[in-house]
């Protein structure tokens, strides 16, 4: 199987050739990485020129977007205009942060996944963060199922059928729930263990607090999914006042009559399976 890997990278000089390293260390080798140096201040693009110059199958595309390390819009932003690089002679395409390590053999483990089983859609591994005593922990969300944005492998069926990655905050959910709308599995094997190198959303602006509960609001949740989810992630993050930036984030959003990221059947369904998942846990 081909695949394709873009690699989006704002101000990333202190991880970006650990990644791109982890690529060159492939059992099974990409057919091309697109590597979008976003508008960095720093040596990344110098780091991407080495890489460029190291092997062939490296390409590098400078572009210009805010400095505002802001979830969602801005790596999607970056992802699209590397995705206007390609071709469409791929298997699979992975959007891939700067900031991780992969196992060796993550793609060939990858390549079964699709193979051996046709109905997946979008898959991928587990993160593991490094403690101050030098251990590698898991830390992933509630949802087993769920593949961390990070490192999302889709078939190309997948991938048409959810017309590629949405621009705002909740991206890496509505794709799969999108996924699953369109008949997709999503699979996560806890043997490909990842090591991401920033804790999760250390460099994100102050400003992002609120786009979660928006994002709720724009993938149609509705107010009492929202209101559960939210509490759900403020008893795991231990941070009562994720619950409030949530709610608030969703009023407001619903007051400013945001946009919606999907259609009003693909909200039905969504809200079905979110009830449908909620009853399962509970019984």
């Amino acid at each position: 199987m081909h695949y394709y890997v873009i690699v989006p990278a704002h101000n990333e000089e202190g991880f970006l050739s650990d990644t791109l390293n982890s690529i060159l260390r492939q059992s099974l080798q990409p057919k091309r990485v697109v590597v979008v140096n976003d508008n960095s201040t720093d040596n990344t693009e110098a780091i991407i020129d080495q890489f460029v110059t190291l092997s062939p199958i490296f390409q590098k595309l400078n572009t210009t977007s805010s400095t505002e390390h802001m979830p969602g819009s801005k790596v999607v932003n970056a992802f699209n205009k590397g995705l206007e690089l390609l071709d469409e002679d791929y298997d699979f395409i992975v959007k891939l942060d700067a900031d991780v390590i992969l196992p060796d053999n993550y793609f060939e483990k990858i390549v079964y996944i699709f193979k051996g089983q046709p109905k997946v859609g979008i898959a991928g591994g587990f993160v593991y963060e490094q403690t101050e005593d030098g251990q590698w922990k898991l830390n992933h969300p509630m949802d087993k199922n769920h593949v961390r944005g990070a490192f999302k492998a889709y078939t190309k069926k997948c991938f048409k059928a959810i017309d590629g990655l949405r621009n705002a905050m909740g991206w890496d959910t509505v794709d799969e729930l999108l996924a699953q709308y369109h008949g997709h599995e999503i699979y996560t094997d806890d043997a490909l263990k990842v090591k991401h190198l920033r804790p999760t959303g250390n460099a994100y602006n102050q400003k992002a607090k609120l786009l979660q509960g928006k994002a709720m609001f724009t993938m149609r949740y509705g107010f009492p999914i929202t209101v559960i989810a939210s509490l759900k992630m403020a008893l795991k993050q231990r941070k009562p006042q994720a619950f409030v930036d949530n709610m608030y984030g969703y009023l407001e959003a619903k007051k400013e009559k945001k946009q919606f990221l999907v259609t009003k059947a693909e909200g039905n369904f969504i809200r079905n399976l979110r009830w449908r998942n909620i009853k399962r846990k509970l019984l």
